[in-house]
């Protein structure tokens, strides 16, 4: 996915099991923020910046829509004990982070696996993309700030 490209309508399924699509949000920009897990160091960051700043987001135009590939039940904890007021796409399946390209190999302490690139879309009211903040620019702790300036 890339800068000008169109969004898919069907994004998945939210942490209730509710396909989440984007003509629900028809109007307003969405902050699409792709993370590797939940309840790691920086994931939780990320997601409490993005918290932290949520009524900002939401003046400015923004609603926020999160996505990992752990499942419903793993979102549901990281929602009630970071008290998150977004919504979490469980994308089991990867076909979301297949979709926007941020699923590849990465290396963390010397092994090689398969996971989440952190990555942002900024998508317009129209659903197409206008903005991507990639992995080596997204500042987890000040990640809202980041997408307001």
């Amino acid at each position: 996915m890339n800068i000008g490209d169109k969004a898919p309508e069907t994004l998945g399924f939210d942490e209730n099991g509710k396909e989440i699509r984007l003509s629900d949000y028809k109007g307003k920009k969405i902050v699409l923020y792709f993370y590797p897990k939940d309840n790691t160091s920086g994931c939780t960051a990320q997601a409490c910046s993005l918290r932290d700043g949520y009524e900002d987001l939401r003046k400015a135009g923004y609603e926020v829509i999160g996505v990992s590939v752990d499942g419903a039940a793993s979102h549901q904890k990281f929602i009630a004990k970071h008290s998150l007021p977004f919504t979490l796409i469980a994308d089991t399946d990867k076909k979301l982070v297949e979709e926007f390209g941020v699923w590849g190999e990465k290396k963390m302490y010397g092994r090689t696996y398969m996971g989440t690139f952190r990555t942002t879309f900024i998508i317009n009211e129209e659903g197409i993309v206008e903005r991507i903040i990639g992995p080596k620019e997204v500042k987890t702790k000040e990640h809202a700030q980041q997408i307001l300036k």
